[in-house]
């Protein structure tokens, strides 16, 4: 119903009155209880630069809830880093991150009767955490994003950013670099507070919450270190008061229209492979129908634009100075639904209208014009065939030209780690497909994302390919099919590749295939897949994943599906 308030069921009436006391007890006046309570979601850490900062933008945030006549109140989030998570058991914590998130921004939602919400955050996994819990809960909501950090420089080295620190150590390797050379490099590659410098998840992520209209325009690209940022924060907290008073709505903002949105603004922009996992899962907290072919039509449709590191020229800092998401939806306006409504109040067509008022200068060096792309179609692609008949995702806006069709002999892992002892050890020929299997959802559990060992063969200039059910940093290059579906723990095809198996990956015509006789897989079919592992936390997860292609979201059964082979 619209303008409701709940607040009114802690702090009005007689029976709340210990309740008013609780809150009159933190130094909130009597009038401050008859204000819109809007809650503050939180990822700060100072664990990481990703996170560091946010307490000085929450400040930001309040200070705009205050003076538009609201009380904020915050609160606080997991945030793993996938930097730091990145090539080890840690890894397996991270999507799983995701879900945890949306819980716990529900829970303390719902337990404090917030009116509305600020979903502060940063990096990979909480960014779109933080978004499903707003479109389950369905409250008034805006999202206030972290910003990228600046690149770093060292000597010849002038864009320096997280992947090329992981790629660096591969050069080591190689014998194309000193460990001295790359000591000095580590102390200059990140210079502060910030998500990681190129288009990775954590800024796709951003970007797409503003291009379905979750956010003010120019959230997404504002660098974490640049004033405006705070002033959007500011600008974010006055309009999270106006959602509440105007009860508009996560469920009318992210519909169908919206999604598509921003579906062709990551395929213009050629962002990480995550964003299918991290979209799936929005569309179905929002009750949207959406699926991977949703993504395949979408590429075929849009064009990619934008030369952003890890696979083009330019970090994100020169994204924003083009314009940002204003500036690139202005490109693509003719592709895109305008009737879609925003937080702003206004649609994506009225916003484009106004960007283009300002009479600023056209597509430059980093965002290109739809008649002069860098590719014709989009920067994700969506692959089926013999060996992913349920779908494989890659950023084809990362691969090299010569590299969009291969054919090579399978050497097959059943972790990560093996993969990277086999490479490390000299035990892989070049032009081999690495086939990383039981890294899924359930099988690993938790999907790791396979970049550090990506990073390695990058690094060494290699021109073998990865293939896994397992995913990819949004920072990874060169050849690299995840999310392969049915994964290998649920009898996917990928769990039945044998070494030196031909695999065909054909990017043009969209086909991900194994070529090896159906006969001859039916006999191998015989054998049960690798019985799955994980305790804990990782054991709850494991036991209610769902498919990639589907956005690795969490069954809703009442009952816990029982583990084979467990009493």
């Amino acid at each position: 119903m619209k303008g409701r308030q709940h607040r009114c069921a802690v702090t009005g009436g007689l029976e709340n009155s210990a309740r008013r006391a609780l809150l009159l007890g933190l130094g909130l006046r009597r009038e401050d209880l008859e204000r819109p309570l809007i809650g503050i979601a939180n990822s700060w850490t100072d664990i990481v630069p990703g996170h560091s900062h946010l307490d000085e933008i929450a400040g930001a945030v309040r200070e705009g809830i205050c003076s538009a006549g609201g009380t904020p109140r915050e609160f606080h989030t997991c945030a793993v880093c996938d930097g730091l998570a990145q090539g080890h058991a840690g890894m397996r914590y991270s999507l799983p991150s995701r879900d945890h998130i949306a819980d716990t921004v529900e829970i303390m939602a719902r337990a404090h009767c917030f009116d509305g919400l600020v979903l502060l955050c940063s990096c990979d996994k909480i960014v779109p955490g933080q978004l499903m819990a707003a479109l389950r809960l369905n409250l008034p909501s805006i999202l206030v994003t972290g910003g990228a950090m600046l690149p770093g420089a060292w000597q010849d080295h002038r864009t320096l950013t997280l992947s090329s620190m992981r790629e660096l150590g591969g050069a080591v390797r190689a014998g194309r670099l000193t460990p001295e050379e790359l000591e000095s490099i580590e102390e200059n590659a990140i210079p502060g507070a910030g998500s990681c410098a190129m288009l990775g998840t954590a800024n796709t992520i951003s970007l797409l919450g503003e291009a379905m209209g979750f956010s003010l325009p120019g959230m997404g690209a504002t660098p974490a270190v640049d004033a405006a940022k705070l002033r959007l924060a500011r600008s974010s907290g006055e309009r999270a008061v106006a959602l509440v008073k105007s009860d508009l709505r996560p469920r009318r903002i992210v519909t169908a229209g919206a999604l598509s949105n921003a579906i062709a603004a990551d395929m213009a922009l050629g962002g990480s492979t995550n964003s299918v996992l991290h979209l799936l899962a929005l569309a179905a907290e929002a009750g949207v129908a959406l699926d991977l072919d949703d993504f395949a039509r979408i590429s075929r449709q849009t064009p990619h634009l934008c030369d952003l590191l890890p696979g083009g020229k330019f970090p994100l800092v020169e994204f924003y100075r083009e314009g940002g998401m204003p500036a690139l939806m202005s490109v693509l306006e003719p592709l895109l639904d305008k009737t879609a409504l925003t937080v702003s109040g206004k649609t994506v067509g009225e916003l484009i209208a106004e960007e283009k008022k300002k009479g600023l200068a056209a597509p430059g060096r980093v965002i290109r014009p739809l008649n002069s792309p860098l590719h014709p179609t989009g920067g994700l692609a969506v692959l089926y065939g013999s060996l992913a008949p349920g779908g494989a995702v890659v950023k084809t806006a990362a691969v090299k030209e010569t590299e969009l069709v291969m054919r090579g002999p399978a050497r097959t892992f059943d972790c990560m780690e093996d993969a990277a002892g086999a490479l490390e050890s000299g035990d892989i020929a070049e032009g081999s497909v690495l086939v990383v299997r039981y890294e899924g959802p359930a099988g690993g559990p938790g999907m790791r994302e396979m970049h550090a060992l990506s990073a390695l063969l990058s690094g060494m200039e290699s021109r073998c390919a990865i293939v896994t059910d397992g995913r990819f940093s949004g920072s990874s290059r060169d050849l690299r099919v995840g999310h392969v579906c049915p994964e290998a723990a649920a009898g996917g095809p990928i769990a039945l590749v044998r070494e030196g198996d031909p695999v065909l990956i054909d990017l043009p015509a969209r086909r991900l295939e194994l070529q090896v006789d159906p006969g001859e897989l039916a006999r191998r079919r015989a054998a049960p897949p690798q019985r799955l592992t994980g305790d804990g936390f990782l054991e709850r997860y494991r036991d209610r994943a769902g498919s990639a292609s589907d956005g690795a979201v969490l069954s809703r059964k009442s009952e816990r599906t029982r583990h084979p082979g467990k009493g």
